[in-house]
């Protein structure tokens, strides 16, 4: 089974998704399961992985809702507040949902780099584990010293690392994003997404051959059982087609064994969220 492990949906709201900027246009409108369904019939994909966009528990509600109306949905990674005291309570209602996978917050947002080691927020992160959620990780390059240290906190519970910690690809920077990466993969708990990749380059003017430099150093870190497919749709589209990321990913490891292209397009996945 092939899966998308990272995709979004949302209907827009310019306050709620703040975060869309003036360069953002192609985002401001409603992205639903209709359009994404479309997208991976035509790439040949099985099912998909729902992760919120914003930080609401009515965004988790309606992520679940797609989900229980949509086949090909298999899983959602959804929001608490996971720095709030009674966050136990907040998830308890949600754990009968088989549909819940996992938990996210947007810390590359959080104005202090080490927001991530902070004792309210790895309270909330350490009681995911009895709930059987896997945490999603999404930070910048800068913040993957502090968050290597936070997984070492929470050596039993899974980790999904979003967008290969969206190094510094505009720059074509590859240190210190790359040693960082190994270190990261050094911990066994850790899993890795190909997905946000394009974004971090330049939208317009990107190479294939200059995303596959760091789709290499996540491969070769992370190896193919631990790494996974996916898409980022639709922010994705600020720079590159739903078809052609999946074609540049087809290619890059089209020299693998059939085992190690079925694990990066879905068993990685279906394994890490127990799909």
């Amino acid at each position: 089974m092939k899966i998308d492990s990272h995709h979004h949906f949302w209907k827009y709201d310019p306050i709620e998704y703040s975060w869309m900027n003036e360069d953002m246009g192609v985002l401001k409108r409603d992205y639903g399961p209709t359009e994404l369904k479309k997208e991976i019939d035509e790439a040949g994909i099985d099912g998909v992985v729902s992760v919120q966009a914003s930080q609401t528990l009515a965004e988790t509600d309606a992520l679940l809702d797609y989900a229980a109306k949509e086949d090909f949905i298999k899983g959602v990674v959804g929001w608490f507040p996971l720095a709030e005291e009674n966050v136990a309570e907040v998830i308890a209602p949600y754990v009968d949902n088989q549909l819940l996978k996992g938990v996210r917050h947007v810390v590359q947002d959080e104005p202090d780099d080490r927001f991530i080691l902070g004792e309210d927020f790895n309270r909330g992160v350490s009681r995911l584990k009895e709930f059987g959620l896997v945490y999603d990780i999404l930070i910048y390059e800068r913040q993957l010293a502090p968050s290597i240290e936070f997984i070492d906190r929470h050596p039993d519970l899974v980790f999904v690392l979003d967008h290969v910690a969206k190094p510094r690809i505009r720059d074509n920077a590859m240190k210190p994003w790359a040693d960082l990466m190994r270190q990261m993969a050094e911990r066994p708990n850790v899993y890795c997404k190909l997905s946000g990749i394009a974004t971090e380059a330049d939208w317009e003017n990107w190479t294939e051959e200059q995303l596959v430099r760091y789709v290499e150093v996540a491969f070769e870190a992370f190896g193919s059982q631990r790494l996974m497919f996916g898409s980022d749709w639709p922010v994705a589209l600020l720079a590159v087609e739903y078809q052609h990321w999946v074609a540049i990913v087809d290619d890059f490891i089209s020299t693998l064994s059939e085992a190690e292209q079925a694990a990066i397009w879905g068993e990685t996945a279906a394994r890490a969220y127990k799909l």
